[in-house]
């Protein structure tokens, strides 16, 4: 694949469903070569990948989530009219619950081929208020709510040079994050599974289930145990759901 926005981590694209990932802030499509490698050969796994980071580093990163938006819509418009009639999902945690979300919303709006379903992660529905003013948050802020929410880059903290590169991407997601508005239209007619660690400090269960509100299909609501980055930790029951979800979404179409 020669494309700037999406990377494959299995050595032979799957012919049947296809996944398309979206990173958390500060992440990069690497946080989804556990999961493209976990889920069955026969998924086709795209993990999106933002500018201003890894081997887009020298590409400024967006600092509001709506170009962002239009960006990635626009990239996956052209990867579905390649490949017309195969069933599709996306997959978002945390920021990138809201930019696999308004992605749908965005390719509904242009009345091109919806998402199967969408599985949203680590993060409450869209209409929900941010916990904090992300967008205010200095340096010292966003590293310290990254120690908060663990997960497995905390390395990186500790090295000057790789925080010194990751510090950009890191900060304009904050701002992308805390000026975000969610702004109110007709429920996808998609279902959405959404997902959620039971000890998640930025999401409660209850939160998680506000995506309810966001489709007129189907919805269904899983809880592991774990942090904010508990799919690192539970990555076989998360693949174990995803392809539940996805065939089942293909077999009703």
């Amino acid at each position: 694949m020669n494309n700037t926005w999406f990377r494959r981590f299995t050595t032979v694209a799957g012919v049947g469903p296809r996944l398309v990932c979206f990173p958390h802030a500060g992440g990069s499509a690497t946080a989804y070569m556990h999961l493209a490698r976990t889920l069955p050969a026969d998924f086709d796994v795209l993990s999106v990948q933002y500018p201003g980071r890894q081997d887009r580093y020298g590409e400024a990163p967006f600092t509001d989530l709506a170009p962002l938006v239009e960006a990635v819509a626009e990239e996956l418009a052209r990867e579905l009219a390649a490949d017309p009639g195969r069933p599709y999902a996306l997959f978002g945690h945390s920021m990138g619950s809201l930019v696999a979300f308004e992605t749908a919303r965005l390719l509904v709006e242009r009345e091109l081929p919806g998402p199967q379903r969408l599985f949203l992660s680590g993060r409450g529905g869209a209409h929900l208020p941010n916990s904090a003013d992300y967008h205010l948050f200095d340096d010292a802020d966003v590293l310290a709510d990254v120690r908060e929410l663990g997960g497995t880059d905390q390395i990186m903290l500790d090295d000057p040079e790789i925080l010194r590169m990751v510090l950009p991407a890191l900060r304009a997601d904050y701002r992308a994050l805390g000026t975000y508005r969610f702004v109110a239209g007709e429920p996808l007619t998609a279902p959405i599974t959404a997902l959620t660690g039971d000890r998640d400090p930025m999401v409660t269960v209850q939160e998680a289930r506000t995506w309810r509100e966001h489709t007129s299909g189907d919805f269904a609501l899983k809880v592991f145990p774990g942090g904010h980055f508990y799919l690192a930790e539970r990555i076989g029951p998360v693949a174990a759901a995803v392809t539940e979800g996805l065939l089942a979404g293909t077999a009703a179409s």
